[in-house]
């Protein structure tokens, strides 16, 4: 029964490890977004109080 001998599938699985992290990290690290996001600033704005008349 050839597919009990792990000889070839493990080296098929080191060898694809191999290069899932070799070659994929570099590939997702380099994407770059479309669209920047912006800075949003630390000031809160300032809320008049609402005055009831009740």
């Amino acid at each position: 029964m050839p597919q009990l001998n792990p000889a070839p599938w493990f080296a098929i699985l080191t060898f694809s490890w191999a290069i899932f992290l070799t070659i994929l990290p570099t590939k997702v690290m380099a994407h770059t977004f479309p669209n920047e996001p912006t800075l949003q600033s630390t000031d809160t704005p300032k809320t008049q109080s609402w005055s009831w008349p009740w």
